[in-house]
C-alpha cells in the first residue's frame, strides 16, 4: 500500500491552504480576461459579448462551489498547476496557447468584428443555438470535475494524489468528455458574438486541443495503471464511433 499518498482534506482546510495570491489571480483571470474583448470592440453596450461574459463567470465559480462539495482537494490541484514539476514539458507550451494565447486571439478578433463589422450579420436563432450548445458544453465538463478528483488543470501522473482510472458519469462515453465538448463549445462562441473572423484562433484552439488529447491519452496508457483495459472498454477518445 502507498502510505505515502495525500489524503483529501476538507474544503475548508483547502480554501484556506490555497492561500489569497491564488484567489485573486483566479478571480482576476475569470473577471478581467473576457474585458478585453469590449476593449477591442471600443463599447461596453455590446449584448452577445455580455452574453458570453455571464456564461464563462457563471460555470466557472458554480463548477467551483460543485468541486469544492464533491472533491474539495481538485481545487489545490489546480490552483497549483503552475507548481507542479512533474508536467509534462510539452504540456506546458501547450496550455500556454489554450488558456492564453488562443483565448486573447479570439477576443481581440470578436471584439475587432463587432467595432468594424467584418463578418456578416448572424441571425438571432443562430446565436441562441449556439449559446445551448456552449451550456451544454459547460455542463458536460463540470459533470467531468464532480466525478473526477484528479481532473489536473495539467498533464501529469498524480501519484502524490494516488491517482487511479475514473470509469464513471461521463467517462463512460468517451475517454475524455471535457476536452469533447471544450472543442464543440470553442466553435460556437464565434456564432454566439457574430464574428466569423473569431473562428480562425477558435479552429486552432480546437486542433491544438485535438493534439493535447493525443498526447494525453497516450501517457495515461504508458503510465496509468488500468488505463490500457479502461480504453479497451471506452475505444473512444473524443467523438464515438470516429476517434
Amino acid at each position: 500500500m502507498n502510505t505515502s499518498v495525500d489524503q483529501p482534506k476538507t474544503a475548508f482546510e483547502i480554501i484556506k491552504a490555497i492561500g489569497w495570491k491564488a484567489w485573486l489571480r483566479f478571480a482576476a483571470f475569470t473577471l478581467l480576461f473576457p474585458m478585453i474583448s469590449f476593449i477591442a470592440a471600443g463599447r461596453l453596450d455590446w449584448v452577445w459579448g455580455w452574453v458570453y461574459v455571464g456564461i464563462v463567470v457563471s460555470f466557472t465559480f458554480v463548477s467551483r462551489i460543485i468541486v469544492i462539495r464533491t472533491n474539495p482537494d481538485l481545487i489545490a490541484e489546480r490552483a497549483q498547476f503552475l507548481e507542479r514539476e512533474d508536467v509534462k514539458g510539452w504540456d506546458r507550451l501547450i496550455l500556454f496557447f489554450l488558456l492564453l494565447i488562443g483565448p486573447l486571439a479570439m477576443m481581440i478578433v470578436a471584439g475587432l468584428d463587432e467595432r468594424f463589422g467584418w463578418s456578416p450579420r448572424i441571425s438571432v436563432t443562430l446565436r441562441v443555438v449556439a449559446l445551448v450548445v456552449i451550456v451544454l458544453g459547460f455542463a458536460v465538463s463540470t459533470w467531468a470535475m464532480a466525478v473526477n478528483r484528479y481532473f489536473s488543470a495539467v498533464v501529469r501522473i498524480q501519484k502524490d494524489r494516488g491517482q487511479t482510472v475514473v470509469t464513471d458519469g461521463p467517462y463512460r462515453f468517451v475517454r475524455h468528455p471535457s476536452y469533447a465538448t471544450g472543442i464543440v463549445s470553442s466553435l460556437m462562441i464565434p456564432i454566439l458574438l457574430g464574428s466569423l473572423w473569431a473562428l480562425i484562433p477558435c479552429g486552432l484552439v480546437a486542433v491544438v486541443t485535438v493534439i493535447r488529447t493525443a498526447l494525453e491519452d497516450k501517457t495515461l496508457l504508458e503510465e496509468l495503471d488500468g488505463y490500457k483495459e479502461y480504453a479497451a472498454g471506452v475505444r473512444y477518445r473524443l467523438l464515438p464511433g470516429v476517434w
